[in-house]
């Protein structure tokens, strides 16, 4: 599709002027496509009569909101590339991110949970208090002119937003429209960082190009419809929010659904009951927690029949249980990272059960996929290696960063992974585990989530989390943390023996920890690298050399 993500945008809200477009319970939002469409016009033009310029980058620093949707298309309609920061920032990272983008401007909420972003930015520039709003001049931020407040009070330093959306009169509106028709689709359009758990955060950068067609692939794999309704708990910084949330259901005139600003799972199922949602997104964590809730068996789910489950490996369990009990027949398993915009693979709605649970599908269409070795040399059916990806979803690289770009994508325009998978004859993928996560115990390769997978079928188990720490004798041990279901109990010599005899001896945990929570993201990805640090440091060694 040649398409822009604002040209996308205006052809929804052509076809379905008076469809519904976003729903918001928290804010009391209920907008049509057109409503939609003229909001994020308004932005646009607002922004442009800032006098910021097609190409400039535009900050988001905010939770799930109603104006994240807005300034996500507004932008993308300026030719303004819009670059996406966690809303769980700290002061540091908020200001590598804004200096390594090179922003000029930055829209951002007052605060979210124990984050106070006002603060934090008086914090990091001092003088923003004598500052001129729309005209600022900080010695820590070079590029930085521009900060706009989502608040409703004035703030020194920063411009509201509604006095922005002011500023679009129709000649600035006549001049979006102009911009919008010059743009190419492969132009740059979306910065997005990597987690940056091993080094510094790597800024992928997106086209038009990439992200709507993953939305509209992706989208018709799950046979989506403007009939459909989707429920997106998974944050809008992350593409599983921005492009296989709010694009997908752009691309196919779905509804949009925010239960709330962050993830909380009685206000998910709430929401799906109230708004008669037919597909939900998640990572397996925040399925694990929906089913978990108290209201879980008060609430009617009955609506519900597709969506996806990605961003960390997904256990087999789980999908039995949300297929079942969620009435997700339909729900897909997709997998990708964020530099393939985001997805490369995904099961089909007719898959068998048996590949639909255990593989995370095959390439999307016009998307290439091979298994390599640590030389590059492609491996038959079956073989263990590298996962790479070629195709129209791979960014343009990391932004100003050509040496890390020529790290990870090649001259034929593969980009590793770094995810060990394997590849059936039929084109079905499974996933064994990350590169950096492989554990080696005496020269013995092990995969923690062969282990996870069969933990998973004890039944006192609702979590697993398999790593490896260092050890004198072996070089790495296996450890496992274990959340249990509510009232089952068993302990460390239950674990191990449930093991004996159907996972070789060098596989079975020596370390078993059980606990109630485990450290991960915002986006609910289990931070490994922390257990591990945790684990060698209860046990007395260093795992900076396996981290």
């Amino acid at each position: 599709m040649g398409q822009t993500v604002g040209g996308l945008l205006d052809a929804t809200a052509r076809r379905w002027p008076d469809g519904e477009a976003l729903v918001i319970p928290h804010q009391q939002v209920h907008w049509t496509w057109a409503t939609l469409r003229d909001n994020a016009h308004a932005i646009g033009a607002g922004l442009l009569a800032l006098g910021l310029e097609p190409g400039d980058r535009v900050g988001m620093l905010a939770p799930n909101c109603a104006e994240w949707v807005v300034v996500q298309f507004g932008t993308a309609c300026a030719g303004l590339i819009l670059v996406n920061i966690n809303p769980a920032s700290r002061a540091p990272n908020l200001e590598y991110a804004l200096n390594k983008s090179g922003c000029r401007a930055l829209v951002t909420a007052t605060s979210f949970k124990s984050s106070d972003y006002i603060s934090m930015l008086r914090g990091i520039a001092p003088e923003l208090h004598s500052g001129t709003p729309g005209a600022l001049c900080l010695d820590r931020f070079p590029t930085l002119n521009i900060l706009i407040n989502l608040g409703e009070d004035s703030v020194d330093g920063f411009l509201r937003y509604p006095d922005v959306v002011s500023g679009a009169n129709k000649a600035w509106l006549d001049r979006l429209d102009q911009v919008s028709a010059q743009l190419d689709f492969d132009d740059p359009i979306n910065i997005q960082f990597t987690s940056g758990t091993t080094g510094v955060p790597k800024a992928a950068t997106l086209t038009h190009h990439n992200i709507v067609n993953n939305a509209w692939l992706s989208g018709s794999i799950m046979r989506f419809s403007e009939a459909d309704r989707l429920c997106i708990p998974v944050p809008m910084y992350h593409c599983f929010g921005m492009v296989l949330g709010t694009l997908l259901c752009v691309a196919h005139g779905a509804t949009m659904v925010f239960p709330s600003a962050g993830f909380d799972a009685g206000a998910v199922l709430e929401s799906v009951e109230a708004e008669r949602c037919t597909a939900i997104h998640g990572v397996p964590t925040m399925f694990i927690a929906e089913l978990d809730h108290p209201d879980f068996g008060r609430r009617d789910l009955s609506s519900l029949r597709t969506g996806i489950m990605a961003g960390a490996p997904c256990p087999v369990e789980l999908m039995q249980r949300v297929m079942q009990e969620m009435h997700l027949e339909d729900i897909t398993i997709g997998y990708g990272m964020t530099e393939t915009g985001p997805l490369s693979t995904q099961t089909l709605v007719d898959d068998p059960v048996e590949l639909r649970v255990g593989t995370v599908g095959r390439a999307l269409p016009h998307t290439e996929i091979k298994i390599v070795d640590k030389d590059g040399r492609i491996l038959p059916p079956g073989e263990p290696g590298e996962l790479c990806t070629r195709g129209y979803c791979v960014m343009r690289g990391y932004w100003d960063d050509p040496e890390r770009t020529s790290q990870e994508i090649d001259a034929a325009h593969w980009i590793r992974s770094g995810d060990i998978a394997t590849l059936d004859d039929n084109g079905y993928v499974r996933i064994e585990g990350r590169i950096k996560d492989m554990v080696i115990r005496g020269g013995e390769n092990i995969y923690p989530r062969e282990i996870e997978a069969f933990l998973y079928t004890h039944p006192a188990v609702e979590q697993v989390e398999v790593f490896g720490v260092p050890d004198k004798k072996y070089g790495e041990e296996v450890a496992a943390w274990i959340r249990l279901q509510p009232g089952d109990a068993v302990d460390e010599e239950g674990i191990r023996d449930f093991c004996q005899g159907k996972l070789e001896y060098f596989k079975i945990p020596r370390y078993i920890r059980f606990v109630e929570e485990f450290p991960m993201t915002i986006t609910g990805k289990v931070q490994k690298f922390v257990m591990r640090e945790r684990m060698a440091e209860e046990l007395g060694c260093t795992a900076k050399e396996h981290a």
